[in-house]
């Protein structure tokens, strides 16, 4: 049956070719028109508080997001000016100032002196600017954006929406620049590594409309997707599907030696489609792990790659093929020595100094774990961004000039008392941090009279079912102080109504640490699990998984326990998705070495020996996948200015290498230290 497939895919050679470039139209349509999306905290389960006050928001309140505005400098007319001009940008439900509750002409000291501590602050004014509609939504960010290009240099727009914009501009210009790295780091690796300048590029053309395909699929299999998806997913499944097309080049130059071109192609892919089958099966696993989270970022990121693996096994065994038989004299012309230096003898000096290796291992592996278990991770968003973009600064004013670095949203029954509404808030001004708490009922306890407060206001801030609180914090976002004081403010808000909900981002991403916390635990086990039994199933053995997990784990300790020893503090997300995406793609390379270790002992070869000719055979292959996987994420590390973006292809750059050293120089000590026991738990 394969011998059948790979001769048609090699009689068809051109239609697979005009098919495959026809298949780059909807593919390219596709991935325009895939929708982005900006905001990782819409990724939280849709059950837990936070997320449901958003729907109440939006469905009962028609907003959803909030933002800060700062004027510095200017007068209160000119204030004024600016205040009706952002009214009237489309989707601004309101705008709450001074002269929302008084008259310009109307001293402001006749005002509570709270009330006018919240909006000014020296020369500084600040304005609450509703929106109606979500933070992330494009009318949402449409309409900051206008509203950006009414204010003035002294003029400053804080909250999560111009982080998010900010955000999609530096993405969406820096994305080109990720693939041209990734092409540009590939093409100088696969030239050293390969016989023929023009292959690497057959190979990344190949490897281009694989990628292409995939993310352009994106827009039927699953509407839209991340923009740390959209932002990494080409790099990385150019480095992690990149050995199949080296697999396919060396068999088929192998088989050429006794065979036509077209008849060594055809055995060429049936040898790949069999041996990539198991090497993508264990990466497919790593991303599949991903989408066992609670958070749905994994499953986002994890279905996008696992669906551009199977992709790229496909092209590798269709496309390619047809484009080295197409290309086969430009090849030819092309043609010289590979330049990456001879490593046959390594296998007989690791062999013969396994014990040494072991103990440096052994050694290293203590300081790998404390580091691993002591590495800082941030979780507030916006500090994935650079501090000199115009939301950081806007974020930094409204927390030097006005005290204030985070706002919650509370959501209490409309039934409840103005009474009991009026001892909460009391209560929960002496919460620490707490700057202010306004409401309607709140407002209404202080000598402001009723009649002054606007209808619009109590629109805004009540509805049939619902009261809304706004509550100014002095801490940061996903801080400790704040996580307390929101554990504090939700016991007493729960004491006056149990279905109460403190929503906005300060309490979103509360949630989001501890669901991400749970979510490491549960992949880790799922990732380790299904990989653990893929091994069992190829070796037929207990023994190995638990050998050749333990040393990508010990590579997975080092690389995640590095940024303890640098100081570096990384994004939330990078332990769960390296760690998985590191043991996934990287557990081939010990699949590799130990495939023919056993079946040099099978043979009755010496184990020494089997380890050394095990490693000789396996060592360039590692290698050359090891590097091409550091080549395609190290550019895009060293040049994103998202630190999301730049952290997560560091470390995946970084893990590729310390997996490649971990199987060539502790894998074989393992196995000879280990021999009597893999043989009684394996099955030959």
């Amino acid at each position: 049956m394969l011998n059948r497939l790979s001769r048609a895919i090699v009689k068809n050679r051109i239609a697979i070719l005009i098919i495959s470039l026809l298949l780059l139209i909807p593919a390219g349509l596709g991935y325009i028109h895939t929708k982005v999306n900006y905001d990782m905290l819409t990724y939280l389960p849709d059950e837990i508080d936070t997320m449901k006050g958003q729907e109440i928001l939006k469905e009962e309140f028609g907003t959803g997001a909030f933002a800060m505005f700062i004027t510095e400098g200017m007068d209160n007319k000119d204030t004024a000016k600016l205040k009706a001009q952002i009214e009237q940008v489309n989707h601004v439900q309101k705008v709450i100032w001074y002269d929302t509750f008084a008259d310009l002409s109307v001293p402001m000291e006749i005002l509570p002196q709270n009330l006018l501590d919240v909006f000014n602050s020296g020369d500084s004014t600040m304005m609450v600017i509703i929106f109606d509609d979500t933070t992330s939504a494009d009318s949402t960010t449409a309409a900051c954006t206008e509203i950006r290009q009414l204010a003035g240099k002294q003029c400053f727009l804080s909250g999560m929406t111009a982080v998010l914009i900010d955000t999609k501009n530096l993405a969406d210009r820096e994305a080109p620049v990720y693939v041209g790295l990734a092409v540009l780091m590939s093409v100088i690796v696969l030239s050293l590594a390969m016989d023929s300048y023009i292959i690497p590029l057959i190979f990344l053309a190949s490897i281009g409309m694989a990628v292409l395909y995939n993310l352009g699929s994106n827009r039927i299999l699953l509407g839209q997707i991340s923009y740390l998806t959209k932002a990494i997913a080409a790099v990385l499944q150019l480095g992690v599907t990149m050995d199949y097309s080296i697999f396919l080049w060396h068999s088929y130059c192998d088989h050429l030696e006794n065979n036509d071109r077209d008849q060594a192609m055809a055995e060429a892919i049936s040898d790949t489609f069999s041996s990539i089958i198991g090497s993508s099966v264990t990466t497919i696993a790593g991303f599949i792990a991903l989408c066992f989270m609670s958070f749905t970022l994994g499953k986002d990121l994890g279905l996008v790659m696992a669906k551009g693996v199977v992709i790229g096994v496909v092209s590798c065994v269709t496309i390619l093929p047809a484009m080295v038989l197409v290309l086969d004299g430009a090849i030819r012309k092309t043609s010289h020595r590979p330049l990456l230096p001879d490593i046959g003898k390594l296998g007989s000096f690791v062999s013969k100094h396994s014990m040494v290796f072991l103990i440096i291992a052994a050694i290293a592996l203590i300081p790998a774990v404390y580091g691993y278990t002591h590495t800082s991770v941030y979780y507030n968003l916006d500090k994935s961004l650079p501090d000199t973009f115009d939301s950081i600064i806007a974020n930094n004013k409204l927390a030097d000039e006005f005290d204030q670095q985070s706002t919650h949203v509370l959501l209490i029954s409309a039934d409840t008392k103005e009474k009991d509404i009026q001892a909460m808030a009391d209560e929960m001004k002496q919460v620490d941090g707490i700057k202010y708490v306004l409401g309607l009922n709140t407002l209404k306890s202080t000598s402001i009279p009723d009649a002054f407060i606007p209808d619009s206001i109590r629109d805004n801030l009540e509805s049939e079912n619902w009261q809304l609180i706004l509550i100014g914090s002095r801490f940061k976002v996903a801080s400790d102080e704040v996580n307390t004081q929101i554990a504090q403010l939700q016991t007493i808000a729960k004491g006056y109504d149990s279905g109460s909900m403190l929503i906005g981002e300060a309490p979103a991403t509360k949630d989001l640490i501890e669901i991400t916390d749970r979510d490491f635990a549960k992949v880790s086990a799922v990732s380790i699990g299904i990989i653990f039994l893929i091994i069992a199933l190829v070796f037929r053995s207990l023994s190995l998984p638990l050998i050749l997990v333990a040393v990508i784990y010990l590579g997975i300790f080092i690389n995640l326990g590095i940024p303890a020893y640098t100081g570096t503090v990384l994004p939330f997300i990078a332990s769960i998705i390296v760690s998985t995406i590191q043991l996934g793609s990287t557990v081939d390379y010990a699949i590799l070495t130990t495939t023919r270790y056993r079946r040099e002992r099978t043979m009755g070869t010496e184990k020494h020996t089997a380890a050394e000719k095990a490693l000789n055979s396996s060592a360039r292959s590692v290698l050359v996948s090891a590097l091409a996987f550091f080549a395609a994420t190290s550019g895009v590390g060293m040049y994103s200015n998202i630190d999301m973006v730049s952290s997560l292809c560091s470390l995946m750059a970084r893990g590729a290498l310390i997996s490649m050293v971990c199987v060539i120089f502790v894998l074989p000590g393992l196995l000879i230290l280990l021999d009597t026991f893999i043989n009684k738990t394996t099955r030959a």
